[in-house]
């Protein structure tokens, strides 16, 4: 890669944790509530799905991992943090893993990683407390990833239509 491009892709990286960031930050000012505890849009997906989609794996990943971290240390603290980690892991991996597929549109990508990310909390909400019963929440979890997956990956789609092509080029 061009010294050019790679500067290119490091000041974009860096421009899209800061929009990652804010979003978590109105995600926290303005809390979605539905009276399910765990529920939440997770805004800051919009800037992930849209980094593996134009940019790399590579800077998606690196890009939600700095994103988790910060905004754990910011708003969530040690728990919320591990909790973040785990299901933005899992779920910046499945998306990745469909998406090198060629099988599945923004929106089914997203969709499972509004699944993923809440399967990934649970497992460790459910190491944490030692009782596999944390799963019988799952229903409620998966249902809410899916919805909010599936929003997110709209709205995600509908901006990489918009975004001019030679930020990611």
């Amino acid at each position: 890669m061009q010294s050019q491009t790679k500067t290119k892709f490091i000041a974009t990286s860096a421009m899209f944790v800061c929009l990652a960031l804010v979003f978590s930050y109105v995600e926290v000012l303005v809390p979605f509530s539905v009276g399910i505890p765990g529920v939440k849009l997770g805004l800051a997906n919009l800037v992930i799905i849209i980094a593996l989609y134009e940019m790399d794996f590579k800077y998606a990943f690196v890009i939600n991992a700095i994103r988790i971290v910060i905004a754990g240390l910011l708003f969530s603290g040690l728990f919320g943090m591990m909790y973040s980690i785990a299901g933005g892991l899992l779920s910046i991996l499945v998306m990745w893993a469909l998406k090198k597929t060629g099988l599945f549109s923004m929106i089914g990508v997203s969709m499972a990683g509004g699944l993923a990310h809440n399967l990934g909390q649970l497992l460790v909400a459910a190491f944490l407390v030692s009782n596999l019963k944390m799963f019988i929440y799952f229903p409620v979890l998966m249902f809410s990833g899916i919805g909010s997956g599936i929003l997110i990956g709209i709205v995600s789609y509908i901006i990489d239509k918009k975004l001019p092509k030679y930020l990611f080029r």
